[in-house]
Order: structure tokens, then sequence, then C-alpha cells
């Protein structure tokens, strides 16, 4: 493994401290805010010698959950890709297929509780591999459908295993990740999601609408890789950090009671906290899904674009996704996670007009710029949660607070395609047509502002370190057992000695 001696680093300061900010009283804590959203400028090593800090074994574990989340977002977006095909398939509006979508975000919560739960106790390779399978036997099913009905059912349960993916993969990635390097590292699995999004539209230009089968082709091949994910995984062992915690809990004794008490210090230290990121996520997920899902749908529909030109700009949208959610990860170390979203937040905002009212080619670029926003801030998300997330159910709470931020948002393109439909335009022989450009730009509006208040009043952890020594709910999980047996003993020493029954 290559080795970093510079102390840029090391010597800047973390942004936050956990044990002081949950003893801090509201309005000191609120007074705060300010001062803590200040860069702290740290000085930043050339990225190339961040990389190579990772180890080979680091990088498959990076590797492996960066094309597993790269497929979540490629089974999520087909339907977001053939919202027409579906609709002229089971005979309904493009707001009732919406609803294919919108389940899928609602029931991925479900699956991010019970993966989540399952991942923290039992480990994360067994679960990821849980949820690949169901991918394969769900996108199979999702293009087989021949009623709206199946159609809808496939969707919902296909929610659920894609729920438990994103904790798992993010701890997969990041938990044994150098410190140094979990910026960029972050930035660059969160754009498996923007990778995902561009193979689901060159797929779908490719396999949508060639053959006899129409929109299936494109669900049944995305059953295909998550064969050779399990495969992948398959190959490697638990990350470094689970099995420490494993080791922890079998030395403590009953390893089911110790989780169950870790998870009692949990929510009573951070309820709070985990509220927040819900909240937080939900904001998020109204970012990426309000300027998304119902993109293709204005290019086709308000401007009539072709499918060429569609998948051109889509195209070229997620190589500015992809641009922006590496630079702003690695940019985030050194000016902070919560700066680092607000900037995006507001650049994102003023991108708004060109990018729902350009109606010539000349939008690929306001569509470059936009997602480098939107995915920029979004890079920022999987490290900046692992920061916030307590150690022993990190998994449970980056994966739930992303999932049940999903729910919250899961009707964004039902809510814009349904409010589109409220702004009609002469029609296009039999094919109605909306104004969905000028609903995106005031829908994304109030999400940045939203978000941009959240960022600032929420708390910043940059540098938190992730081993067991450095946990302070286990070290208060462990007090207590220690005080717990010393009752015991003192008891039993108290204890009059028992006259013989014979005597």
């Amino acid at each position: 493994m290559a080795t970093y001696d510079e102390k840029t680093w090391d010597d800047a300061p973390s942004s936050g401290d956990v044990t002081a900010d949950q003893h801090m009283g509201i309005g000191k804590y609120l007074a705060t805010r300010w001062p803590t959203l200040k860069p702290p400028m740290a000085k930043a090593p050339n990225p190339i010698k961040l990389i190579r800090l990772l180890n080979t074994q680091q990088w498959l574990f990076f590797l492996v959950a960066f094309l597993a989340w790269s497929w979540d977002a490629f089974d999520f977006f087909t339907v977001s890709l053939t919202v027409t095909e579906l609709g002229e398939q089971f005979d309904k509006e493009t707001s009732d297929i919406t609803w294919g979508i919108t389940l899928v975000l609602m029931f991925r919560s479900v699956g991010a509780v019970i993966f989540g739960i399952a991942s923290d106790r039992y480990g994360r390779k067994w679960p990821f591999i849980v949820n690949n399978i169901l991918f394969i036997v769900l996108e199979l099913g999702t293009g087989f459908c021949n009623t709206y009905s199946q159609f809808l059912a496939c969707r919902a349960l296909f929610g659920i295993a894609m729920g438990g993916l994103y904790g798992n993969a993010a701890a997969t990635a990041l938990e044994d990740c150098p410190e140094e390097a979990r910026g960029v590292i972050s930035g660059m699995l969160q754009q498996g999601y923007a990778f995902g999004y561009l193979l689901a539209t060159v797929f779908s230009r490719g396999l949508v609408g060639t053959t006899s089968h129409g929109w299936r082709p494109l669900f049944w091949f995305g059953a295909c890789p998550p064969v050779l994910i399990i495969l992948f995984r398959l190959c490697l062992p638990e990350t470094k950090s689970y099995r420490e915690r494993a080791e922890f809990r079998k030395a403590n004794g009953n390893v089911a009671s110790t989780f169950v008490a870790e998870g009692k210090v949990a929510l009573k230290r951070h309820w709070l906290l985990l509220t927040y990121l819900v909240l937080l996520m939900a904001g998020f997920n109204f970012m990426s899904h309000g300027s998304q899902d119902l993109y293709p749908q204005m290019l086709q529909n308000q401007y009539n674009f072709s499918h060429d030109a569609v998948t051109v700009t889509q195209v070229v949208a997620n190589l500015g996704a992809m641009a922006g959610g590496t630079i702003i990860g690695y940019s985030s170390q050194i000016f902070g996670r919560r700066f680092s979203i607000i900037v995006m937040c507001v650049v994102g905002g003023a991108l708004l007009y060109p990018y729902g009212f350009v109606s010539s080619k000349s939008v690929i670029a306001a569509a470059f710029f936009e997602q480098f926003c939107v995915q920029g801030a979004w890079g920022v998300i999987p490290i900046h949660l692992m920061e916030l997330s307590p150690g022993s159910f990190r998994t449970f709470v980056v994966g739930t607070s992303y999932q049940l931020g999903n729910l919250v948002s899961s009707a964004s393109s039902t809510i814009e395609s349904t409010i589109g439909e409220r702004f009609p335009l002469p029609p296009k022989g039999k094919t109605k047509r909306y104004r969905y450009g000028l609903v995106i730009a005031i829908f994304m509006g109030c999400v940045y502002a939203y978000v941009i208040v959240l960022a600032f009043l929420g708390p910043e952890y940059r540098g938190r370190r992730f081993d067991v020594a450095h946990d302070s709910d286990l070290e208060e999980v462990g007090l207590r057992r220690n005080r717990r047996d010393q009752t015991q003993d003192s008891s039993e020493a108290e204890e009059p000695p028992r006259k013989d029954l014979e005597e």
C-alpha cells in the first residue's frame, strides 16, 4: 500500500465534535452553525496520491460496491426511460406509469430497515448477496408483466430489494478506506448512480423498440450483471471494521444482547440526529428525482426531441453528474461537507432556467452543469452520512435515512407529471403535450432552498474515525456491562452463607 507522509489532512481541524454537540444546548448549537460553516481550507494533496493510499483489498471493496450501486441505479431508471412504451403497453397515462417509480421509492425504506439490521448484525457480505439475487428474480419478473397490476406489484417488491443495498455498499466501500482518501472515494462511489443512469440510457436506446418484444429486453438484460456481482462479492471477506465489531461483541459474551445494547445506546444518544438525517435525505432525493425522472419525458414531449437527441442529452448530463460528484466529493475534504453542499445548491438553482426552458440542442450544456451540481452535492453524501452515523449501526442508519428520505420524496415524478398536466401545450397529433420544464424549475427551486437550510443547520464530523477504539457508543456499552457485572459480583459477595439443610 502506498504511504502518505504529509500532514496536510491530519493537521486540519475536524469540522465538529460528536460528544460536544450531544451535550450542547439548542441556542448554543445554533450559534455555532455560521462559524463552523467556514471552510477549513485543508491543503489539498494530489488526488492521485490519495487514491494510491488504498490497498488491493480496499480497492476491491470499493469496486464491488460501485458496481452494485451502479446496477441499482440502472434497474431503477429502466422505468423512467420507458414511460411512453409502458403507457402504450398498459394503456395508461404518464402519471399512472410513474406510480411504478413511486412504489419503488416507497418500499425501499422497508428493505433498508430489514437489510440494514441484518448487515450490522450478521455482516456486510450475505445481505449484499441476497439483495442481488432478488434483483435478478424481480427484474426478470418485471420483463414478463402482462398487466398494469402485475407491473406495480413487481416494482413494489423490487423496491424492497433495492432498499437494502445503499447502506451496505457505502459501508463496504468506505469503512476500511484511509481517512485521507474518504472524500474522493465517496464522490467516486456516489457516481455509481450517475454511471448506472448513463448505462440505462445507452442500453435503452439499443434494446427498447429494436425487437418485437418492445420494452421488455431492457428489463431482461438488467437481470444478468447481478450474477457477476454476486460471484465477485463471494470472493471477498468481511470488512476489517465489521470484523473488529464482531470480535468486540464476542468478547462481551452474548453477541445478540450486546448488539441490542448497542442499539439502545445509539437510539438514546442519536435519535435527534437520525431524524435530521431522514429530513436531509428527503431533500436530496427530491433533488435527484425532481431533476432527472421526468427530464427525458420533458425533452421528448415538450420540446419534440427525437430518441437519439434525448439519449445524447442524457449521456452528457450524466457525464456532468459523474464529474461533479467526483470533484466536489474530493473538494469537500478541503472546504467542508456542509459548505460544499450549499455552494452546489446555489449554483444549481441559478442554472434552472436554461435547464428547463431552452428548447434547442443547446440545452445539453445546461443539462451537463445542472447535473454537475446535483450530483456534486450528492458526492459528499456517502462519507457525510458515514461520519454522522453511530458506528454499530452504520449500515442501518445510512441505508434507512437514505431510503426513508426516498419514501418522503417518492411521489416526486408523480407530483411533477400531475402538476404538468395542468399546463397543457398544443397537442402533436394524438399526443398530449405539457409544460414540464416550468414545473421542474419551480419544484427544484423549492428543493434547493430546503436543502440549503437543512445543510446550514446540520452537524458535520469531517475526519471522524470509524474504528472500535474511537467509538464512544461502544465505550458506553462496555461501561454499562462492567457496572452490571460489578453489581452482580457485589450481590454475590454480600449474600450470607447458606446453612446446610441437614443441620
